[in-house]
């Protein structure tokens, strides 16, 4: 039997999960799409068929929510009134599915990115995390193939349902500021007090209040997000924590709207680092159990990215496979061994609570 190729993989293993709730238990969420798509990049699609039985016949998904009614694009109090509304997630869905029959999926990404972008942290940040990982999905395999633009829409659908802003004065469906051509961008941290650490190194939870000099121009927004994701693995690396869950998504969250933000128009790039630099800010604020320090982060006895990967698969975690694919890319874009001491930690905690 020939090997699985990524798009027959990921193709089979969308067309399984179609219908699969988007969450189970105390509002968990549904990874299985997202590490069905990273397992099949990193080479491993054959292996892609075996997890997601795995994963359907370890978890009891909710059923999704009936549809009520039609959610009206054109009409900004309609849509904006069921934004954060987890009952009108078919509702958003079905909008979406729409969308994208419609129109390429840059141009509905476009149009929508700027409106969910304020509400990212909501589930944290899973809705823009599934929205990455498709659009990676159909950006390769072509929106022509009807199951990688559903689950776009999915991705997109479970972001409005579950939106939640943290970005002091914006509105649900308010558009981040400076996502449109000639827009001034926002102030944002800063703001008085001290926001140094004990060691003299800037406190990674907080903005500077000026702009950031690396994303003065949109092309280096990439770059700035690629900074972010190894700041932040250093920080899970090194920073003591009641769960080696929730702090992953400070470095997988911005690794996501790296994924997405090369397929964005130039003027909503920098927008983007901002919201993910304040999100990861906040998971930090949330889930670290001591007050940043500047701590080193233990490089000695981490093993090659190949092997970690590896060992993610071998622990089956989502968590694990996701952030270890997430080392793995951006080593190739920004190598950093604080990518790896990341995953590596993941691998060593989670392998502990899957005992």
């Amino acid at each position: 039997m020939s090997p699985l190729t990524y798009t027959d993989a990921v193709g089979a293993a969308l067309e399984r999960l179609r219908g699969v709730g988007f969450e189970h238990g105390p509002r968990f969420v549904n990874h299985a799409p997202m590490a069905a798509e990273a397992l099949a990049y990193m080479g491993y699609a054959d292996d892609v068929p075996r997890w997601v039985d795995r994963n359907l016949r370890t978890h009891t998904y909710h059923e999704v929510p009936d549809a009520r009614w039609a959610i009206d694009p054109a009409d900004p109090d309609d849509w904006r009134s069921a934004l954060g509304d987890f009952s009108r997630v078919a509702d958003w869905t079905a909008l979406f599915e729409r969308e994208l029959a419609l129109a390429p999926w840059p141009e509905v990404l476009a149009r929508w990115w700027p409106r969910l972008l304020p509400g990212m942290s909501g589930v944290l940040t899973h809705g823009v995390i599934r929205t990455a990982h498709a659009v990676r999905a159909i950006s390769r395999a072509g929106e022509e193939n009807l199951a990688y633009r559903w689950e776009l829409a999915q991705g997109l659908g479970y972001w409005a349902a579950r939106y939640a802003s943290h970005t002091h004065g914006i509105r649900p469906g308010d558009e981040y500021p400076g996502t449109g051509e000639g827009e001034e961008y926002p102030r944002t941290g800063g703001g008085g007090g001290d926001t140094r650490t004990g060691s003299g190194e800037q406190d990674p939870r907080k903005g500077d209040g000026e702009q950031d000099p690396r994303t003065a121009d949109a092309d280096s927004a990439a770059a700035a997000l690629d900074g972010l994701v190894a700041e932040y693995a250093g920080i899970y690396a090194s920073a003591p924590q009641r769960h080696p869950v929730p702090l992953i998504h400070s470095i997988t969250g911005p690794a996501a709207v790296r994924l997405v933000v090369e397929h964005l128009p130039a003027a909503q790039r920098r927008p983007s680092y901002l919201v993910a630099r304040d999100v990861s800010a906040s998971m930090l604020d949330w889930f670290s159990t001591t007050p940043v320090t500047t701590l080193p982060v233990g490089l000695s006895g981490v093993p090659d990215l190949g092997e970690v990967f590896a060992t993610a698969v071998a622990i089956g975690d989502e968590h694990a496979i996701k952030l270890a694919e997430v080392a793995v890319r951006h080593q190739a874009l920004a190598p950093d061994p604080r990518l790896a001491a990341a995953a590596h930690a993941a691998n060593q905690g989670l392998a502990r609570f899957r005992r």
